[in-house]
């Protein structure tokens, strides 16, 4: 190995294959060798980017004035309201730390590591690194599409509702792996409704606990369905009334008749999200109820692909309020 010039080691390396494991593990350890200093600035010069023009958080006023700096970010002060800001300020990022790691942790982010994985590789404590997993989610993850056009599928999936960390049960306690109390869908399920355009864009709804409601599709689908739209769904009674409230064409499938087609009447691309989603969330190991949203949410955005590097998740996250 020592006869190795780098540009020999190299070609090797591009020689070789890599699988998703591997090239994170690479990108990880390249991150490594990133001046400290220089990462720290990289990441305040994103942030000033994406927060251009941004208005007062807390009276939306425009007019405003330079008022020095702190932690690195260029500081305003509103000429209405009389209160500073800056970048971050009611973002859910405001007043985490460490900024020179937050690229690499972004970058953990898109490979779906772990809370350790990424705590290992950000060199934050774990504890920094399911805060900092939570706050960055809630800030990209309101990048989605407003509406819903042409053919609509939509379907519910149901997760064992889970208090995992809470000080306060309001059930007994059960073991990890554990059953609902009752058979069939209840108050111990979780409600996760996904409405996807064929081969396009998806939208996830927690809907809270038990089977979806009539009042819960009102408020979740009503608002993104365009004009025109196709609706397929199960044959619940929920999905038919609320099809008639709003004068939307549907169509059902039978499937406790067995029936899982009806030409291009079919339900395959939402289930095909649900049962990516349930792999996809084992690696988590259980999670809790109060954070289902933002998983959903995490998983949604990998899949839509349009922010697919970290600098891309970090301006969107800048840019949520």
């Amino acid at each position: 190995m020592a006869n190795f010039d780098f540009g020999t080691l190299f070609a090797a390396l591009r020689g070789v294959p890599l699988d998703d494991s591997e090239r994170s593990e690479l990108r990880a350890w390249l991150a490594t060798f990133d001046d400290t200093a220089d990462a720290a600035a990289k990441c305040i010069v994103l942030i000033e980017q994406a927060a251009v023009g941004k208005c007062c958080p807390r009276c939306g006023g425009t007019r405003s004035h330079r008022c020095g700096h702190a932690s690195g970010l260029q500081r305003w002060r509103c000429l209405a309201c009389g209160r500073s800001y800056n970048a971050l300020s009611v973002t859910p990022l405001a007043h985490l730390r460490k900024k020179e790691r937050w690229l690499v942790y972004l970058q953990c982010l898109l490979d779906s590591r772990t809370v350790r994985a990424s705590a290992e590789t950000a060199q934050v404590h774990r504890t920094t690194s399911f805060r900092w997993r939570h706050r960055m989610v809630t800030g990209f993850i309101h990048e989605r599409a407003a509406h819903l056009a042409g053919v609509v599928e939509a379907d519910e999936t149901y997760l064992l509702e889970s208090q995992k960390e809470s000080r306060t049960l309001t059930r007994p306690p059960r073991r990890r792996g554990g059953v609902a109390s009752h058979r069939g869908i209840g108050r111990d399920h979780d409600c996760l409704l996904i409405a996807c355009e064929r081969d396009g864009a998806a939208l996830d709804f927690h809907c809270g606990r038990g089977p979806v409601k009539g009042i819960e599709l009102d408020g979740c689908l009503g608002p993104v369905l365009a004009p025109a739209t196709l609706l397929i769904s199960d044959g619940a009674a929920a999905y038919r009334a609320f099809a008639r409230r709003h004068g939307v064409n549907h169509e059902t499938i039978n499937l406790r008749a067995g029936e899982r087609a009806r030409g291009a009447v079919h339900l395959n691309h939402v289930n095909g999200w649900h049962s990516r989603f349930k792999r996809w969330l084992v690696r988590f190991h259980g999670v809790a109820s109060r954070y289902l949203s933002h998983y959903s949410g995490w998983r949604r955005v990998l899949d839509m692909g349009s922010l697919a590097a970290p600098h891309q998740l970090l301006q969107a996250a800048v840019k949520a309020d």
